[in-house]
């Protein structure tokens, strides 16, 4: 193989790799941080709002849509149990890694 071929190869791997990796943690207290929709916090006690933002490409390289959408709930479910939240409901669409989220505590608000 030639050295292009090579580094072609190399690349289109490391996109691959690249596209399906998750690069934030969850942390404990937001593991029972809920996504809900707007109609079902009816009842809740809003906290106030968040936006979340995450890398959608790397270089020139889009990420996978699922994966950064994934890191957005991560972060915006992270931020809500930081505020004392237990549900997150999504306010507009995730454009280019950035979405923003109302935060709200339903248990006990």
């Amino acid at each position: 193989m030639n050295t292009i071929v090579k580094f072609i190869a190399a690349g289109l791997l490391s996109a691959g790799l690249l596209s399906g990796c998750a690069w934030v943690d969850l942390k404990p207290q937001a593991d029972k941080v809920r996504i809900l929709a707007a109609q079902e916090v009816g009842r809740c006690h809003e906290l106030g709002r968040v936006s979340a933002v995450t890398a959608a490409k790397v270089g020139f390289i889009a990420r996978g849509k699922d994966t950064v959408q994934e890191e957005v709930y991560r972060l915006a479910r992270n931020n809500a149990a930081d505020m004392g939240g237990d549900s997150v409901v999504a306010i507009g669409p995730l454009i280019e890694g950035e979405q923003a989220f109302k935060v709200y505590r339903c248990i006990n608000p």
